[in-house]
């Protein structure tokens, strides 16, 4: 009766099992942990389509850092015009803020685009590109020295850090806000107010 039965059984491959010991992503479970964002101010494990394996990580926090920032006072920017326009501007006030860069007219938008690329030549010493942004090694993704109102003086790195999560949380809030925003006006064809 036991050589019946074991001629029912599976045969044995010789093949060892193995686990998977690969850590999971916390904020998109059923993915793979990015390893390059371990440690980052902010990181939370999201990188879906693994850009940091396949660009500086450096250049990366730089551009979340200031499309936040962008996009912080874009999102100011969208609620205010609505309700306040200046003088020299009073003709061409427009309540859905989508309308505001054909109000403008093109020279409005590229003395903007002007203005920013200058600044950014500016404040990266004219590297500009993702190759050579980061040739020093000890410059930090999204600190100019800019703090005018002395925030950051005589703060602990731990205060430091918690000023630069609020940052980060504040930015990606505001990217999805602004784009709420303008997809409203798009929408339904109002302002926002």
């Amino acid at each position: 009766a036991v050589a019946s039965a074991a001629a029912c059984a599976p045969a044995q491959t010789g093949k060892a099992s193995t686990a998977l010991n690969a850590e999971m992503s916390k904020s998109v479970p059923f993915l793979l942990n990015p390893s390059k964002t371990d440690g980052l101010i902010g990181s939370v494990g999201f990188d879906p389509i693994n850009w940091s394996d396949n660009f500086d990580i450096k250049w990366l926090q730089e551009s979340e850092i200031k499309h936040g920032r962008v996009a912080m006072l874009a999102t100011a920017g969208f609620m205010a015009q609505q309700f306040v326009s200046f003088p020299m501007f009073a003709d061409i006030h427009v309540d859905d803020s989508n309308l505001a860069p054909a109000a403008v007219g093109i020279s409005g938008m590229m003395q903007i685009v002007f203005f920013a690329g200058a600044e950014e030549w500016r404040t990266n010493k004219g590297k500009i590109t993702m190759e050579d942004m980061f040739a020093d090694s000890d410059r930090v993704p999204g600190d100019f020295g800019f703090d005018p109102m002395g925030k950051l003086k005589g703060k602990s790195e731990a205060e430091i850090n918690d000023m630069k999560l609020k940052e980060i949380k504040n930015g990606r809030l505001a990217m999805l806000a602004i784009g709420g925003m303008i997809h409203h006006n798009f929408i339904f064809g109002e302002a926002l107010f």
